[in-house]
């Protein structure tokens, strides 16, 4: 846990900056009720008694694929949370982009928290759940059209089968939008990282491309970053981004 005098620092830091970019991982939507994945209490450590695979494999697309039927009863309990609020994290990184001073937040999570709260410009990594589409015509859905129908969704057009707007597992990111992110990172001056134990490529690897001098950490547990970061905080995301903010 950092000081007092480490929160002042990253106040001017935000204070002075010019160009902010925010790069986010599961800890930032926790902090809104929605469980992550890896650690304490998340899907890959959890007792599911209705699902006789791993998650990875409940969650990939060769699963959605063969088990159609599986993969949907699965999805629809445990990644769409329809009820969740944006959390302190998100309602400062808003109000930032309004402020002019962050330009982008890359996001690992597809729960459309980040718009919910306001902001403007945000890469998703990992696609949406609020967004779905017909898998043979390539109609668009809303996440209600997945979530209020029952087994397999089906497309009202062409009987295609209607899948989430998400990267599942055996997926390639997606070209445009991981582009994005670097092009963000390399030309901001300023990365905070929250939310995320950056072990998990290619997204990652995203880290390579800034060249500022200001690159603050922003999680619970150690990083293989760490060490580049002028300052790493062990706190809530919310709780350090809303102190160092409370005075602009």
């Amino acid at each position: 846990m950092h000081g007092l005098a480490d929160v002042i620092e990253l106040e001017y830091i935000i204070k002075t900056a010019e160009n902010i970019v925010f790069f986010g991982g599961a800890g930032v939507s926790t902090e809104s009720g929605i469980p992550d994945f890896r650690g304490s209490g998340g899907l890959y450590t959890e007792v599911d008694e209705l699902l006789d695979v791993p998650p990875e494999t409940a969650l990939s697309a060769e699963y959605l694929h063969t088990r159609p039927e599986r993969f949907f009863e699965y999805y629809r309990r445990k990644m769409i949370y329809p009820d969740v609020e944006p959390c302190g994290a998100h309602r400062v990184l808003a109000e930032l982009e309004r402020m002019g001073k962050l330009s982008a937040v890359i996001t690992q999570n597809i729960d459309g928290l980040h718009q919910a709260a306001g902001s403007q410009n945000v890469i998703e990594l990992h696609g949406s759940t609020l967004r779905n589409y017909c898998s043979e015509c390539g109609k668009r859905y809303p996440s209600e059209y997945v979530t209020e129908s029952f087994g397999v969704p089906r497309c009202a057009d062409c009987g295609g089968v209607v899948r989430p707007d998400v990267v599942l597992y055996g997926e390639a990111l997606d070209a445009k939008a991981f582009y994005r992110a670097e092009e963000a990172i390399y030309e901001c001056d300023v990365l905070i990282v929250g939310g995320t134990s950056l072990t998990v490529y290619p997204a990652a690897s995203l880290i390579d491309y800034y060249q500022g001098e200001h690159l603050i950490i922003i999680n619970k547990t150690p990083t293989p970053y760490d060490s580049l970061a002028e300052y790493v905080f062990r706190e809530s995301i919310s709780e350090v981004l809303e102190r160092a903010t409370k005075n602009l």
